[in-house]
């Protein structure tokens, strides 16, 4: 790979919440070609010098003992990797429709009179235009996904994503978690965020779209060959939405350092604005049609569909839950030790 840079000066001036909601611009646009991602193991190399490693610490369990977790491999390759043995190229994103950063007018999105910071990754599109979202074997106008599989002739842009890890408590090193996904999805997902004037905080909203016609979960030993029983998610589709227009998400930390996480409850509505029938010849209308779409808005939920859920040799078939709505939510870190 050859890289050209030039040399250049410029100056920067910081831009008000009013100008930066009048940009309009089409934003930075990312795809990766041939695309290989492998970060490899604590294990020494074959000269006995310990390989460079990813640890996270600083983790103390509830009876004292350091936690230590040691990712020895996290890999993104194309289809056909099994489980990150074999990796190849894989593409992600499309000219056509790539990965975008931007920073979008919120008007536009129902976040009055806000710039927004958007990651987001490609649009979903007309089904006569696309692939199914979960099929490794998909063919044109068979779903909204525009990501497309891997066949004999293209490596496609549906990644094989996986992490093996080991969870050390104390001395105890017996831990080890393996996660793997084959030819994943994440068409329409987008992470937003904004300031809050009134609380000072960092508002955002999160959409998480992953489908893979396999997710595993299973616990090996290090070297990844023998296993236990094996969670096995076949035909696997998570619609996660959390935060909306009039619901965000509020990031913050409180006075002892924790981080907080939360979606504020929905408004309620005054005395005497929903009639006792709940109809809309009751209520007071423009009330009524607040709720209705609050209700009835399927941006606002999440859903989660498993084609067929095994662990090791026993089948419990499919499983779904469909409609989910986050009325209010709240998660706070705690300090565990003692």
């Amino acid at each position: 790979m050859t890289v050209y840079s030039s040399q250049g000066w410029t100056e920067l001036e910081s831009m008000n919440d009013a100008e930066l909601s009048e940009v309009d611009g089409a934003g930075l646009g990312i795809v990766l070609e041939a695309f290989k991602f492998s970060h490899g193991t604590d294990v020494p190399d074959a000269s006995g010098d310990q390989a460079r490693i990813f640890k996270i610490g600083g983790i103390t369990s509830t009876d004292g003992r350091d936690v230590d977790i040691t990712v020895n491999h996290l890999y993104i390759s194309g289809s056909g990797s099994n489980y990150g043995r074999n990796l190849g190229p894989v593409n992600l994103g499309r000219l056509i429709n790539p990965y975008r950063i931007d920073v979008v007018d919120g008007n536009t999105i129902g976040v009055a009179d806000k710039a927004v910071l958007e990651f987001a990754a490609p649009a979903m599109v007309n089904p006569a235009q696309g692939f199914d979202c979960i099929s490794a074997s998909a063919v044109l106008g068979s779903g909204s996904c525009s990501s497309r599989p891997a066949t004999t002739d293209y490596i496609g842009e549906r990644p094989d994503v996986g992490l093996q890890m080991n969870v050390a408590v104390g001395d105890d090193r017996s831990a080890n978690i393996n996660i793997h996904a084959v030819s994943a999805v994440i068409d329409e997902s987008y992470l937003r965020l904004w300031g809050d004037n009134d609380r000072r905080q960092m508002v955002g909203q999160f959409k998480l779209n992953f489908y893979s016609p396999e997710l595993s979960i299973h616990a090996c030993d290090q070297s990844g060959e023998s296993c236990g029983s094996r969670v096995l998610l076949k035909d696997f589709a998570l619609e996660l939405a959390i935060g909306n227009e009039l619901q965000p998400v509020f990031f913050d930390v409180d006075g002892a350092g924790n981080f907080v996480v939360e979606v504020a409850a929905i408004q309620q509505p005054a005395t005497g604005e929903i009639g006792a029938d709940g109809l809309r010849g009751s209520s007071a209308p423009a009330t009524w049609d607040f709720y209705e779409d609050y209700y009835t808005n399927p941006n606002y939920r999440s859903n989660l569909r498993i084609g067929n859920f095994s662990v090791s040799d026993r089948d419990f078939g499919s499983m779904r839950v469909e409609g989910m709505l986050i009325q209010h939510l709240e998660i706070r870190t705690r300090d565990l030790a003692p």
